[in-house]
């Protein structure tokens, strides 16, 4: 009994001793452990008592189409093996594009093909009572009914004419990246409203592939600050007959207009309209017959207004807008006309995200808890009774059935990855859809993250967070590594899991490192009042309040603020730059995909906030790191994709010559064949080379 014992003393140790953080497991393709488990996502609800999504497992990968019922808790599999299905109303049917489309019925699980016409069908979307889908190819928009009647509804569609199909600028900084469609359904499946954009005037730009023995091109239109936008305009076609109606935007003729959403509201389009430079926004209803419009709301603040949601229609003809005028995004109700009936959020928080209202309460998530996570919320149509149905801290993503009776809850915080419940109206779990344990991440040894808040010189509480080594001596002094994004409204300490790359942060940790990340007051999500002071201005505002918050770190203890080292991505890497461009207070730094002259960037984005060049000469002088290359303080790292289509690789490529011209030493890694967004090995060894960087700034072994 005793050598059992003794076998068993000496077993524990072992048993509970925890696996160090490596970085092939976070980023190597062949060796990556899935610390977060299997995450579920893409929840779609099939009617009030049902919901669909593309099951996951732990890599990442589709396994199939799985359907819950949330009465019984029973799930069933969809005979459907693409995950690259768009569905019906009912989820009835699907179908998937490609070559050609394909129908399937999942009811009795046969399929047939819908289309035999030479080129690809893009954006396949079935009409609200599921009888025709509609679909782009050639950039003109058809219509195929299911016994594979098509029709050609749009006859000019050319590269530079473009049919319900967004180009890339509209779908990167108006609908949301990866979002192409531009054509929308009336509710009765007879008509289709749809932007046309004309891009004849838009300058074109070249990326270069290199990786081949004749260089391919990818020449496509993207307007820089100051260059011609796409035209834009709105029809509406009769799906029966092809005819055509023009929606009348002549009142917006002079202000080279965006029109940044649409939706339908019975048998009127909805939509929304911004001059170029964005600093004001109009909701305006249109006759589908006549083609005549009218303007419901004009909206401005005190800078710029970011594009919003669309109204939500409520059955007493009434609708709910979202707006930023009081500084922070709240929903009001208005009558059909436009007139306001009342203001029913406030506060100095905000609604993210509006799911709709039944005939008592509006159901919304915001921030009214706190700014580092999101939570789910419901109130009464008075403005009254304000209740929070979330439960633990964190971030709660919500998607509610159509009558606002139950929704699921994707959850999780900092140490906890996704998990999904099911939940009532009232805030009550109905019962757990997938817990998600991710035993893997509780087998290894992370540092901890401790938020906690620090205040700049007049006074703004920024929100911050620290990871320290999970073997911390505070009589030690360690270096800083320091994550920064910096832009308005991006957000980076946040209670939810795996942002901003929290692992590899947590990795960096755990090499004797303190890693700090702060939110500057113009990207802390604390309203748009908090963004606004930046307009026009880039830069300036936000090194301020990081140095304020560097000052901080710098006195305590255990920091050493000769080793202090600054890293960002995309605007981090701007940020990044002008700092290490304009301060003394970092001693390296690490920018990749970089912006250094607003001149280079995208028209729409940098205009809502630096306006036209013509317009704020000075603002982009002051904004340009590229200027001050010849004032480049300590040591520096840069990267890039070779084929990046957002930040082009011009902008590291400009730097990095201007530095040469200087006689300023420094490194840099160009990435073949990687976008703005690097993944898979190229992520991996880029990462690596990040490490040794950082190793040599810090003199770590």
């Amino acid at each position: 009994m005793l050598r059992v014992l003794l076998a068993l003393t000496l077993a524990l140790p072992l048993a509970a001793q925890k696996k160090e953080l490596a970085l092939d497991a976070i980023y190597d393709p062949d060796h990556k452990v899935a610390l977060s488990g299997a995450v579920q996502s893409g929840f779609e609800w099939i009617d009030d008592d049902s919901f669909v999504w593309p099951a996951k497992n732990e890599n990442g990968d589709f396994v199939e189409w799985r359907v819950y019922d949330a009465r019984t808790g029973n799930t069933r599999k969809l005979a459907l093996e693409s995950e690259d299905a768009t569905f019906d109303a009912k989820h009835s049917a699907a179908v998937v594009a490609g070559e050609d489309l394909t129908f399937f019925s999942l009811a009795d699980g046969k399929s047939k093909t819908l289309t035999t016409t030479a080129g690809e069908e893009e954006l396949a979307t079935f009409s609200p009572d599921g009888k025709r889908v509609a679909f782009v190819r050639n950039n003109d928009l058809h219509v195929v009914d299911l016994d594979s009647n098509e029709k050609r509804l749009t006859s000019n569609g050319s590269p530079e004419l473009l049919n319900g199909k967004l180009d890339w600028v509209y779908q990167e900084e108006i609908y949301g990246r990866g979002t192409w469609k531009s054509f929308w359904w009336s509710p009765d499946s007879s008509r289709i409203a749809f932007l046309q954009l004309d891009e004849k005037d838009v300058p074109k730009y070249t990326i270069v592939d290199e990786m081949t023995t004749h260089p391919e091109l990818n020449v496509y239109p993207y307007p820089k600050a100051g260059d011609p936008n796409p035209r834009v305009k709105l029809f509406v076609v009769s799906v029966a007959d092809g005819a055509i109606k023009e929606i009348d935007i002549s009142r917006y003729k002079d202000v080279q207009p965006l029109i940044v959403n649409v939706t339908w509201n019975k048998d009127a389009v909805v939509f929304q309209v911004q001059n170029r430079e964005q600093s004001w926004l109009d909701l305006v209803s249109a006759n589908v017959t006549t083609g005549e419009s009218r303007v419901l709301i004009h909206e401005t603040t005190k800078a710029w207004v970011d594009p919003l949601a669309n109204p939500v229609f409520l059955a007493d003809g009434t609708f709910l807008w979202q707006s930023e005028r009081s500084g922070f995004r709240h929903v009001y109700q208005y009558k059909a006309d436009g007139t306001l009936l009342r203001q029913i959020t406030k506060g100095e928080w905000e609604v993210r995200e509006l799911h709709g209202a039944d005939k008592q309460y509006l159901y919304f998530s915001g921030t009214e808890r706190s700014v580092l996570g999101q939570d789910v919320y419901r109130v009464r149509l008075d403005g009254s009774g304000l209740q929070r149905l979330s439960g633990p801290e964190g971030t709660h993503i919500a998607t509610f059935n159509p009558s606002m009776t139950r929704y699921i809850d994707k959850w999780s915080d900092v140490d906890t990855p996704d998990q999904i419940r099911l939940h009532a109206n009232d805030g009550k779990v109905v019962r757990v859809v997938d817990e998600n344990r991710a035993a893997l991440a509780s087998q290894y040894n992370l540092p901890k993250i401790e938020f906690l808040q620090v205040k700049t010189r007049d006074g703004f509480p920024m929100e911050a967070m620290m990871i320290r080594p999970t073997n911390f001596d505070p009589s030690k002094k360690y270096p800083v590594y320091q994550h920064v994004y910096a832009g308005p409204h991006a957000q980076q300490v946040r209670n939810v899991w795996g942002i901003p790359r929290t692992l590899f942060l947590r990795y960096v940790a755990q090499q004797g490192v303190i890693v700090w990340v702060v939110d500057n007051r113009t990207a802390s999500g604390k309203g748009a009042v908090s963004a606004w002071p930046m307009y026009k201005n880039f830069g300036e505002l936000e090194l301020q309040d990081l140095e304020d918050a560097l000052t901080w770190l710098k006195q305590q203890p255990y920091i050493d603020g000769s080793r202090t080292l600054m890293t960002g991505w995309s605007g981090g890497g701007f940020m990044t730059l002008y700092a290490l461009t304009h301060s003394k207070s970092w001693s390296s730094g690490i920018a990749g995909g970089s912006v250094v002259d607003w001149h280079l960037y995208d028209s729409v984005f940098t205009e809502r906030f630096m306006l036209e060049p013509r317009n704020n000469e000075e603002g982009y002088r002051k904004s340009a790191p590229l200027l001050e290359a010849k004032n480049l303080h300590g040591n520096l790292l840069l990267l890039h994709g070779t084929t990046d289509d957002n930040v082009h690789t011009q902008n590291t490529l400009q730097f990095a010559y201007e530095l040469q011209k200087q006689g300023r030493l420094f490194e840099m890694m160009l990435l073949p064949r990687s976008k703005h967004s690097v993944t898979k090995r190229s992520l991996y060894f880029m990462q690596k080379d990040v490490m040794e960087f950082v190793k040599r700034q810090f003199g770590l072994q």
